[in-house]
């Protein structure tokens, strides 16, 4: 008896995806207590192939039978070429996301200030009012735009607030007229702070009052003030630390300072004598010596008197320009590209449907194949297809013969083999008499 197979599930055929076939032993070969065991334990789940980009290649054999897939082979070079060069791309923004990117604005600070007049009482019952001055410090980005979403759908980033520029504020009035408990106004940045759009002090009095403000800025990553004299030798006045450093190492190798036979040691000219202090030193000593020479960056001061306006003028103000640093924001358009899932998961969609259409396309083939070569030569086909499933079949029943003769009905009607089928009968019947006497208890003479 031989088993039938459809056409396209053949064991064998030159490509595609093969039909696993695995041995079976015949049946009384496991124990009991093994059977049990393969009948409780779960069949074990394959582990999903991993696609290649083989695995989107059409086979040598239907390209020729279709000249039209030479263009899907360009197309899908082309794409190759592409994903290089967007991998390439991708890990270049990533390092550049790591660095500092900072961009330069103009930040306008208005000062302003308004009188509010005394007021008498205009009932029995209502209090006098002094008169008062208010002062207000304000400001605002000069080029600041509505920010678009980098991804559409999501909300733009809010606006930077003016607070959010500095680190802290103070306003310092004129110690006589407020006394030593009420001439400092100080704003510091914590980590509860809200941010607000502007200051404002109120005090009373009509005289006029000179007053200074004072702002820091908070610079991310933070500023140094250079020490005068190595501030004159590297050719900035302040600046971030790794730009410092860098700064120094551009000056040590323009004049030759680092030392020919031991390059860790740095050889002193006069001027970086004069600065740090010694003639030689290490480079892991440069940050310790450097720390000495960097100080807080000086805030920005503003002179300001209050005093009456004009008459017909309600508020006095003065604007003073500044420029501040902020992040790039083609950064935000840099880690949506990096970041965004949807854009990947419409490249695993079009991959796997890649991979779905090739895998269709190869088994269509093979079931051609099939009809093919059955169309041309019927006869020698048939031979060596039974012969392929008979072979088939000896692998998973684990039996041995003489294929060949088994393929034909006359070695089943020989006398040998009736003889050998009733040498077995009467084998089986005596073993089974023994049983049932031994099971009766009784003695066979």
């Amino acid at each position: 008896m031989h088993s039938q197979q459809r056409p396209g599930q053949m064991g064998r055929h030159p490509y595609g995806t093969p039909s696993n076939v695995q041995q079976t032993r015949r049946p009384g070969t496991f124990s009991a207590q093994q059977q049990q065991m393969h009948a409780v334990r779960p069949p074990p789940t394959a582990a999903p192939k991993k696609k290649r980009y083989a695995d989107k290649c059409i086979h040598p054999k239907i390209r020729e039978l279709e000249p039209d897939t030479e263009n899907y082979m360009a197309l899908l070079a082309s794409e190759q070429r592409i994903d290089s060069t967007i991998a390439r791309k991708r890990l270049d923004i990533q390092e550049a996301l790591k660095r500092p990117s900072k961009v330069k604005k103009r930040l306008r600070i208005y000062i302003s200030h308004t009188f509010i007049e005394e007021r008498q009482p205009e009932r029995e019952n209502e209090d006098a009012s002094l008169p008062m001055w208010e002062l207000r410090v304000e400001g605002r980005l000069l080029d600041d735009q509505s920010p678009q979403s980098a991804v559409s759908g999501q909300r733009p980033n809010p606006k930077k607030k003016f607070s959010s520029f500095f680190k802290s504020l103070v306003i310092e009035l004129d110690k006589e007229m407020y006394g030593p408990d009420q001439h400092l106004v100080e704003w510091h940045r914590t980590p509860q702070t809200n941010e607000t759009d502007g200051f404002q002090v109120k005090r009373a009095g009509d005289r006029p009052v000179k007053c200074r403000v004072l702002l820091l800025l908070d610079n991310h990553p933070s500023k140094f003030k250079l020490h005068p004299r190595l501030a004159k030798v590297l050719g900035i006045a302040a600046d971030t630390r790794p730009k410092i450093i860098e700064a120094l190492w551009q000056y040590i190798k323009t004049h030759g300072l680092q030392d020919p036979q031991e390059r860790d040691i740095i050889n002193c000219d006069t001027f970086l004598t004069q600065c740090f202090g010694v003639a030689r030193m290490r480079f892991m000593e440069v940050p310790n010596k450097l720390h000495q020479l960097l100080q807080q960056i000086d805030p920005l001061e503003f002179n300001h008197v209050i005093q009456r306006p004009k008459e017909g003028q309600e508020q006095v103000s003065t604007c003073y320009d500044i420029d501040v640093e902020m992040e790039d924001p083609v950064k935000q358009y840099m880690a949506q590209f990096i970041h965004n899932p949807i854009l990947v998961n419409d490249i695993q969609n079009l991959d796997q449907k890649c991979y779905d259409i090739i895998e269709q396309i190869n088994e269509l083939k093979t079931r051609r194949d099939f009809y093919a070569r059955f169309y041309t030569e019927p006869t020698e086909f048939i031979r060596d297809w039974l012969m392929s499933q008979n072979s088939d079949l000896k692998h998973l029943n684990d039996m041995n013969g003489d294929v060949e003769a088994e393929r034909y009905s006359a070695a089943y009607v020989k006398s040998e083999t009736e003889e050998g089928v009733q040498r077995y009968m009467y084998q089986k019947v005596n073993q089974k008499r023994l049983e049932l006497e031994q099971s009766l208890g009784v003695r066979s003479n």
